[in-house]
């Protein structure tokens, strides 16, 4: 009687043990799951398609031998694949199934593919646009566009599961992209030489809000309102004519100069101006000259110590009332008049690119 006790005692001592290794398991596979969710869902799904396609060929065709897949490739080679592609292609391929759809609509694909079109006009001033965009238009933003190469794509992908196959994430990548590329999104970016190069803008560089035409791969421009004045509109801007917006201030506001006490003779500033003060501010491109009182021998030269800078303006000829302006060093605020206008905040050109920037757009002739 007492070994069938202990019998049973040692049976049910078994049996909790299993409960406890089956509860620790289950509690290991949860935290591995979670922590590496996203690898195994990809791996999963990837092992289902192969395993459906290897059961359907054996259906077909029990003799025959499967021709390896493109989901065959190890992973680094898939990725380096889809990294060649072009934006339209990668849709393509997202449509294919739900594995290749996480992949082709992936994240760093797509940052890469924004960076390599839209990085040289689309700052950190549009990227805060954008996210205010998305913020205000949650409830359709994921809507599907019927305009474009992406609404040719994404009819396609509306035969599959509806539960499987989503929109990608509002705030993603692909999201912007295809924004812009559809035209949806009105972007800020700055403008050369506006309103197709009048005389009156020669040199100069305005902010506008943008929105692409890929069917002529320009941009309609729409720039802030001059006084009383209606908005100004201009057609098949091109991408040579853009840059992003580097001041994240309305073109209405005076820049605070940082860089006055380094201002030297031949240095490449921009320069706000506006006609009036109802008139939002341009950039305006110049050098830094000499003083009246000094020689212009770089040796002797003590211009940099003066409390007044002169600005020249090289762009038009010598002893029109544009070529020269003076300005203070020090407590520098907007100045001018009705007369030549208003001047304001001064960035200094540090590097080559930004000089060579303004260099396409200077005049074939010396304005008056």
């Amino acid at each position: 009687e007492a070994h069938s006790e202990f019998g049973g005692l040692r049976l049910n001592l078994k049996g909790r043990k299993k409960k406890t290794a089956k509860f620790y398991k289950r509690i290991n596979k949860n935290v591995l799951s979670t922590y590496f969710g996203s690898k195994i869902a990809l791996k999963t799904k990837r092992k289902c398609y192969n395993k459906f396609n290897t059961n359907t060929m054996e259906n077909i065709e029990t003799n025959a031998t499967r021709e390896t897949s493109l989901l065959d490739l190890p992973d680094l080679a898939l990725e380096t694949i889809l990294e060649k592609l072009e934006p339209a292609d990668l849709f393509k391929m997202a449509s294919v199934s739900t594995y290749l759809r996480d992949v082709c609509l992936s994240e760093h694909l797509w940052k890469e593919h924004m960076k390599r079109k839209w990085g040289r006009i689309f700052g950190f001033v549009a990227q805060k646009e954008w996210q205010l965009h998305v913020a205000s238009q949650k409830d359709v933003i994921g809507v599907v566009e019927t305009r474009g190469f992406f609404s040719k794509l994404w009819p396609i992908m509306m035969f599959y599961d509806r539960k499987s196959i989503q929109p990608p994430d509002t705030c993603s990548s692909v999201s912007c992209y295809r924004a812009l590329e559809t035209g949806r999104f009105w972007f800020p970016a700055q403008v050369f030489n506006r309103e197709n190069g009048h005389v009156g803008f020669v040199m100069s560089c305005y902010d506008a809000e943008l929105n692409y035409d890929s069917h002529t791969d320009t941009f309609e421009a729409r720039y802030p309102p001059h006084g009383t004045r209606a908005v100004a509109t201009e057609s098949g801007v091109t991408w040579d004519r853009l840059r992003k917006v580097h001041v994240d201030n309305s073109p209405h506001d005076l820049h605070i100069s940082t860089c006055l006490d380094d201002l030297r003779p031949k240095d490449n500033i921009e320069i706000q101006w506006r006609r009036n003060k109802q008139f939002p501010y341009g950039w305006w491109y110049g050098v830094i000259g000499h003083l009246e009182s000094c020689d212009a021998n770089d040796t002797y030269c003590r211009c940099h110590q003066s409390d007044m800078v002169m600005l020249e303006f090289k762009q038009y000829a010598p002893g029109s009332r544009w070529r020269h302006m003076t300005i203070k060093r020090k407590n520098h605020h907007e100045e001018g008049n009705e007369i030549y206008g208003f001047y304001g905040g001064i960035k200094k050109l540090y590097n080559k690119d930004e000089i060579s920037m303004w260099q396409p757009f200077w005049p074939n002739d010396i304005l008056e």
